[in-house]
């Protein structure tokens, strides 16, 4: 059985694929993936995260959330073995995810983190104007963010968030046991569940239409977005990884997934499987709508409600720099499909490209370079995430008289 939002092929996606920035990519397959493997791929539509939503039901709606927050975090902290009187669905859970996967490799782990730190502030460019931007062209994978609310939540709000999670896991050796991106990826797991519960009290929402809330198929697109979109769009910025930094990239996103509930099968270990993941789930994706043309408006003004830039017209001059990579990432098609405007700024991600070319060639040459931009890129991340979060109760005040 599919849902009614398979759309195939997708009017949106196929220029991509056909014309536009992903024909690079395609051009990599040995194997375009045909009708039969795209429909079979779309079954991971109707699957969940059942041992979360199980949690949900049997721990947090039964002890209580506040009492059950305070286990998890205990859990967390402690692990399973010292807090006694653990429940049964918790000890599973942490049984799970205490036992390090077969396949984990914590060399390579680093080696993908360290990638996603040496881009410094260019990861984050290519993390809001590409992979999050070009999600919005989905109707499908965005319908739950309008159930839960994400409109009236504002875009400064989910920007903050997803920087700091991805600030929170991408740190050195932060993936490890007790590690702070360990944590942070177990957490928003039980988030994910807390929502899909939400959602489905929510009498408008259709199984039928758009497949079960936050299903494994979308979950496994947003990890394609953190990995090979994101790739491709750091390479398109000038930036050349090696092959252990791309492999290392892969195999960080996947244990990342597998902490937030997707089965490791689904996710991919390669750059070749995971553009024909991508092209399985983006070939059937509906058109942008109401809904995901005012969250891509939301995003577009997020600067206008942030608490830097200071002044009305530097943040002005920022939506435009942010529409210029819109637009260099996207193409026109995209953006006019989402009611992005046109910015005379279009030319900023060439020069961007310019100088990170050049600075790849010495960054590459030796690994005290190496390690130097590695430090610098990530302390620059740190100081733009903090500037986020401690203009996040400001963001939230200025909503309310915007």
């Amino acid at each position: 059985m599919l849902p009614k939002r398979f759309t195939y092929p997708s009017p949106g996606f196929s220029h991509y694929w056909e014309q536009g920035a992903g024909k690079k990519m395609l051009d990599k397959l040995k194997h375009i993936p045909n009708r039969v493997e795209i429909e079979s791929y779309a079954t991971l539509l109707f699957e969940k995260d059942e041992l979360a939503d199980e949690i949900v039901k049997g721990i947090f709606e039964k002890d209580g959330y506040q009492k059950s927050h305070q286990l998890l975090n205990e859990l967390l902290v402690k692990g399973a073995g010292a807090v006694p009187s653990v429940p049964s669905l918790f000890r599973q859970l942490f049984k799970e995810i205490d036992t390090p996967p077969s396949w984990l490799n914590y060399e390579l782990l680093e080696t993908g983190s360290a990638f996603c730190r040496r881009t410094g502030p260019f990861g984050f460019i290519v993390l809001r104007n590409y992979c999050l931007m070009g999600g919005y062209e989905s109707a499908a994978i965005n319908k739950p963010l309008i159930f839960t609310g994400a409109l009236k939540k504002g875009a400064a709000k989910r920007m903050a968030e997803t920087l700091d999670f991805w600030v929170s896991v991408t740190g050195e050796n932060a993936m490890e046991r007790f590690g702070p991106g360990f944590s942070n990826a177990v957490k928003v797991r039980m988030i994910h569940a807390f929502s899909r519960a939400y959602i489905y009290k929510q009498p408008q929402w259709d199984n039928n239409q758009w497949g079960i809330p936050i299903n494994q198929g979308d979950m496994v697109a947003t990890n394609l977005g953190f990995s090979i979109v994101f790739l491709e769009g750091i390479r398109r910025l000038g930036f050349k990884p090696t092959e252990q930094e791309v492999n290392g990239l892969f195999h960080f996103w996947k244990y990342t997934g597998y902490l937030l509930g997707i089965p490791p099968a689904y996710l991919p270990d390669t750059e070749e499987q995971a553009i024909e993941n991508l092209y399985k789930w983006t070939i059937t994706q509906p058109m942008a709508d109401d809904d995901t043309r005012t969250l891509a408006e939301a995003l577009m003004n997020e600067p206008i409600l942030a608490s830097f830039p200071k002044y009305r017209w530097q943040k002005k001059l920022l939506i435009k720099a942010h529409l210029g990579y819109n637009y260099f990432f996207l193409d026109n098609r995209a953006c006019n499909t989402m009611g992005l405007p046109h910015t005379t700024f279009r030319y900023l991600p060439y020069l961007a490209k310019i100088q990170n070319s050049i600075k790849e060639k010495f960054i590459l040459s030796d690994e005290q370079t190496y390690q130097r931009a590695v430090k610098t890129g990530r302390k620059k991340q740190e100081i733009i995430r903090d500037l986020f979060m401690r203009g996040h109760s400001e963001s939230l005040k200025a909503l309310k008289h915007y």
